[in-house]
């Protein structure tokens, strides 16, 4: 199976569901989407189907997993394999407390030598490409000889992809979001593996906002991964397909996104417990930066909550929207 990374989305934790993922899905068709990290456990033990369901429109999507042990991870990704993912990544970045209370996530690359076993484990159950996404260190290892370390260490386990967050992390101290902030972006260390490692596929994350910026790295590793602007401002992914992959078809304009979501909009509302807030929080920064952004966030966050609420909530949100906006799209929302 070959999965084209030029251009990703970064597994993001209570942001990267399933329904915002089929938002992102309908601004670019080929940028492959990660879901939010799913620990072995609640796969094993909890409600797989609700954790790994999806729409089929979601493909090109990766499932990112959480854990340490190989024969959960192992078991985990047969279960994956019934749900037909294009990728398996195991997490080796986050920093949080949670995480970490669990042996798992970036504390992981403390010790190369069991993350290569688990990628055995996985590479041997899984019928999708087993990946690892990474940090460039934690706490006081030193920088590059440590990151060469392990990411050789694991690709003699059999992975040959690599995403690697250009920060440290620094495990005591600071919190998951100072450990997005703080941490210098080391992009070097990222171009030197590639350099080094040539064999194998690099992509690089960590505090990329732009698609002239997505060009420059592309000049060095292999793909970019995009992570909280493609949440914060979702239509920066609008000319991915023509600049990164040659599809001439046009892209879809902030209206017409709006006018897709709405029959997905109407069908989770059928789901027992469906709320519309569940969807529409993801789409909140598709006008950010044009005239109108600030009430459309405005309406759907004041009325999204409120009992009995519909696509219409929507609709008319969009209409504020351009009965304001001299500067973008004037294509009116069909009824």
């Amino acid at each position: 199976m070959t999965v084209n990374r030029r251009i990703s989305i970064a597994p993001m934790m209570d942001w990267t569901d399933r329904h915002d993922r089929y938002f992102l899905r309908l601004i670019s068709k080929h940028a492959l989407l990660y879901t939010e990290m799913v620990t072995t456990g609640a796969i094993i033990h909890g409600d797989a189907h609700r954790h790994l369901r999806y729409h089929d429109a979601e493909h090109p999507i990766a499932l990112q997993l959480g854990g340490s042990n190989p024969d959960d991870l192992a078991r985990a990704c047969d279960i994956a394999n019934g749900y037909d993912y294009d990728e398996i990544n195991l997490n080796c970045g986050c920093p949080s407390d949670r995480v970490q209370n669990g042996a798992f996530g970036a504390c992981l690359m403390a010790t190369p030598d069991i993350v290569a076993n688990c990628v055995r484990a996985m590479i041997a159950a899984s019928d999708a490409p087993v990946t690892v996404k990474n940090r460039i260190g934690i706490d006081d290892q030193e920088d590059y000889p440590s990151l060469k370390r392990f990411v050789e260490t694991v690709a003699d386990a059999g992975c040959k992809t690599f995403i690697v967050h250009a920060r440290k992390a620094w495990l005591n101290g600071l919190s998951p979001k100072e450990n997005r902030e703080i941490p210098p972006l080391k992009y070097d260390l990222v171009y030197q593996l590639k350099q080094e490692l040539p064999e194998l596929e690099i992509i690089i994350n960590g505090g990329i906002k732009t698609l002239d910026e997505t060009d420059s790295h592309l000049a060095h590793v292999d793909g970019v991964m995009i992570g909280r602007e493609a949440y914060q401002n979702p239509y920066v992914l609008a000319d991915v397909d023509a600049r990164f992959y040659g599809d001439d078809a046009t892209a879809l304009t902030r209206q017409q996104v709006v006018e897709a979501m709405l029959p997905y909009i109407d069908a989770h509302l059928e789901e027992p417990n469906a709320m519309l807030g569940h969807v529409t929080r993801h789409m909140l920064g598709l006008f950010q930066g044009l005239r109108g952004a600030k009430q459309w966030r405005r309406y759907i966050s004041e009325n999204a909550h409120r009992k009995g609420a519909d696509a219409n909530i929507v609709r008319e949100a969009l209409a504020i929207v351009s009965s304001m906006a001299d500067d973008i799209e004037t294509e009116a929302l069909s009824a």
